[in-house]
């Protein structure tokens, strides 16, 4: 499954990182990074942090 992060509407509060940090980090510059092929086991995880982002800037699909 693939994870991607409209980074355009994303304000970094860093959300994500909480519920799923196996999948999203910041960097050394501060920006978010994350894994974008997810296996079936994070999907819950992913799932958790798209619902915790409050710009629901994550899209799981």
């Amino acid at each position: 499954m693939k994870v991607h992060v409209n980074i355009d509407i994303c304000l970094l509060h860093g959300q994500c990182v909480i519920a799923a940090p196996e999948i999203f980090s910041f960097d050394d510059n501060g920006d978010l990074v994350w894994v974008a092929e997810i296996d079936d086991s994070q999907v819950a995880d992913a799932e958790a942090a798209s619902d915790a982002c409050p710009e629901q800037a994550i899209i799981i699909g």
